[in-house]
C-alpha cells in the first residue's frame, strides 16, 4: 500500500511542478496533494506543523496568484482605471478564455483601462507589460514553492528507504 501511496504521491508532485507553467493546472496544490499522499504512509514523514505551514503557504499562493499581476500593473505605474481593467481582465479571462485567459486577460485590460485615462498607446502599454511580469513573478513563485515541495517529498521517501 506504501508503494501505492508514494507512486501517487510522485505523479502529483510531477504533476504539479508542470502545473506551474501550464495554467489549466493547479500547481502548488497538486505538489501539497503529493505531501499529503506520502503522510498517508505507514511512515508518517512529516510533522503536522510541516504540513500546516505547506498548507498555509499553497492557500497564500492561490490568492498571491491572482494579486501578483495587479500588482505588477500598479508598480509600472499603472492609474486607477489600469488596475480596475487588470482586475476585470483577470476575472474575464478566467470565464472567458481558460487558461489562456489567465495571461491575455489581465494585460488587456490594464490596456484598456489605461486608454480609458486619455493615455497613448505606448504610455497604456507600459502598465500592460506589469501585468504581464506580474504573472511571470507569480509563475516563478509557484514554481520554487513546488520545488520545495518536491524535495521535501522525495528526502522523505528516501529516508523511509535507507533508515
Amino acid at each position: 500500500m506504501d508503494e501505492l501511496l508514494i507512486l501517487l504521491g510522485f505523479i502529483c508532485i510531477i504533476a504539479g511542478i508542470i502545473g506551474c507553467i501550464l495554467p489549466v493546472l493547479p500547481g502548488p496544490a497538486l505538489s501539497y496533494a503529493g505531501l499529503v499522499l506520502l503522510q498517508f504512509s505507514s511512515g508518517h514523514p512529516f510533522s503536522m506543523q510541516f504540513l500546516v505551514i505547506y498548507a498555509v503557504l499553497t492557500a497564500g499562493m492561490a490568492v498571491l496568484d491572482y494579486v501578483i499581476p495587479i500588482y505588477g500593473t500598479k508598480k509600472l505605474e499603472g492609474s486607477k482605471y489600469g488596475i480596475l481593467g487588470c482586475a476585470i481582465g483577470l476575472a474575464a479571462g478566467i470565464i472567458i478564455m481558460f487558461p489562456i485567459g489567465i495571461i491575455i486577460g489581465p494585460m488587456l485590460g490594464a490596456f484598456i483601462g489605461e486608454l480609458f485615462t486619455g493615455k497613448k498607446a505606448k504610455q497604456a502599454f507600459k502598465p500592460a507589460v506589469g501585468s504581464f511580469l506580474g504573472f511571470l513573478a507569480g509563475t516563478m513563485i509557484k514554481f520554487m514553492l513546488s520545488l520545495s515541495m518536491a524535495y521535501y517529498f522525495i528526502l522523505k521517501v528516501y529516508a523511509l528507504y535507507n533508515p
